[in-house]
């Protein structure tokens, strides 16, 4: 009896797609719109259309500032960093096959924090190393660290969530060290302040930083999508499936850390992003990568854009760091999903 190939649902698809792209880009005018300083909404879309394609509509020079300069190139760095974050911790998540691992957890945004912090304040690298070459050495060092605390404990993925958080506190006091014992006190606010997450700092050429990272390693994780359906059985599974082990996790694990080092040396530590966003993809697109992978990615662009609005309007004249606005979400979300996981005794 022969089968007829299932054909891809390709109305669907497109669907789907639309709607992403709609909730992407009614974040992002959300974003541009909403702030201390009250701007209409088609004065929004002349000084965008001034700042894109050079229209020559009369807005004034703090407006196209405003809206141009400072929230867009927010708004689409949190689109950036939301959405890798999200990607990394379902990637880690399908090798470790651990509803727990994301870049937080295991230690690669507290390494990446201490690379780039040394390099801010201790000067390491000199004119060579920027604060980004930093954050990448200081994440794959932390992988490292972690994969060996890992190993000596056994291998599996609970020993390398403990090995992770182990990690993630030896980086974070290494942290606290140079910025207690080095720093001056207007580094010492900076770096502290950095540290929570802020895009506050962020201009147009960061987000050029940031785009291409995102884009190539997005493009580097979709490749390897049928990859990580296998690893759903094991890495042993995987293996017998004619998976080359070794070399895809040492890709997606280099992946990873690129993702996280870029987004920390940018705009500091955001915790729960990537364990809280894959969870909430497979809960719409099911568990299939090529799907969870797209998803993650918007997902997690309008999730980080959504928290950079509340940071900005929570408390009247200030502004929150973006990882308080995360945590607030991510923390009840993370006890859901420990309760959900939690195995019968």
């Amino acid at each position: 009896m022969s089968h007829a190939p299932i054909e891809p649902n390709w109305p669907a698809r497109i669907a789907i797609a639309l709607v992403a792209l709609l909730a992407l880009v009614t974040a992002i005018t959300l974003a541009v719109t909403i702030g201390e300083m009250r701007i209409p909404l088609s004065t929004a879309f002349q000084a965008l259309g001034n700042g894109l394609f050079d229209l020559g509509y009369p807005v004034s020079a703090i407006q196209q500032g405003v809206i141009f300069d400072y929230r867009l190139s927010r708004a689409l760095m949190a689109a950036l960093c939301g959405g890798t974050l999200a990607l990394s911790g379902a990637i880690l998540q399908a090798l470790l096959r651990n509803p727990l691992a994301e870049p937080y957890i295991l230690g690669i945004s507290a390494g990446a924090s201490t690379g780039a912090v040394a390099v801010m304040i201790l000067g390491f690298g000199g004119a060579v190393l920027t604060i980004s070459g930093g954050a990448f050495i200081g994440a794959v060092v932390a992988l490292l660290v972690v994969a060996l605390l890992a190993a000596g404990a056994g291998g599996s993925s609970d020993r390398v969530i403990l090995a992770g958080v182990a990690g993630s506190q030896l980086f974070n006091a290494a942290t606290a060290t140079i910025v207690t014992t080095l720093a001056n006190a207007e580094q010492a606010r900076g770096v502290m302040f950095w540290l929570l997450g802020n895009f506050g700092g962020v201009r147009w050429p960061d987000v050029w930083v940031a785009t291409p990272v995102a884009l190539i390693c997005f493009g580097v994780c979709m490749l390897h999508a049928k990859v990580l359906d296998a690893f759903a059985f094991g890495a042993d599974a995987a293996a017998s499936l004619g998976v080359a082990v070794t070399r895809v996790k040492i890709i997606l694990f280099a992946t990873t850390a690129v993702m996280t080092a870029t987004m920390v040396s940018i705009v500091g530590t955001v915790g729960f992003v990537g364990l809280v966003i894959p969870h909430a993809a497979r809960f719409l697109v099911g568990t299939a990568h090529a799907r969870l992978l797209p998803a993650c990615l918007v997902i997690g662009a309008v999730f980080m854009i959504l928290a950079d609005i509340l940071s900005r309007i929570l408390v009247p004249q200030q502004i929150l760091p973006i990882g308080v606005v995360t945590a607030l979400f991510g923390a009840p979300a993370f006890a859901l999903i420990l309760y959900r996981a939690r195995r019968p005794t």
